[in-house]
């Protein structure tokens, strides 16, 4: 089973976010980066000072295996975006929870309430697994 950190919030297309007081971190799982495979490339389309939605997409992830869109969990205004993803996409494969965040928001606090617990987006695995 995947590593799933008691301290983040997920949603259930496997992105995770970490809420330190309305400021809203976001990466991918890795549960996420297990099914990608090798990432090739991280292409965020969003700059600091952007409102995003949740829900829209904020850029992509290629892998060996497939193109994905990565979508907001929470919405918010953009307040730094992790350049160093652009020319080390392979941070993802190595420390999906840590350097590999993709975008921090800043979001209204408790807004990451309503997304899965550990506990909850372990079910979700559970049940979707194949």
């Amino acid at each position: 089973m995947s590593n799933v950190p008691d301290s983040l919030r997920y949603t259930s297309d496997h992105e995770w976010t970490k809420d330190e007081g309305g400021r809203v971190t976001v990466g991918i799982t890795a549960f996420a980066v297990e099914q990608l495979g090798d990432i090739t490339l991280v292409n965020i389309d969003v700059k600091v000072g952007d409102d995003l939605e949740a829900g829209k997409a904020f850029g992509t992830i290629e892998s060996v295996k497939t193109l994905s869109d990565l979508f907001a969990p929470v919405s918010g205004k953009v307040v730094a975006v992790n350049a160093d993803l652009e020319s080390k996409p392979e941070l993802v494969n190595e420390d999906c929870y840590g350097k590999a965040w993709m975008i921090t928001l800043d979001a209204a606090p408790g807004s990451t309430s309503a997304l899965l617990d550990a506990a909850a987006y372990n079910a979700h695995l559970k049940a979707t697994a194949h």
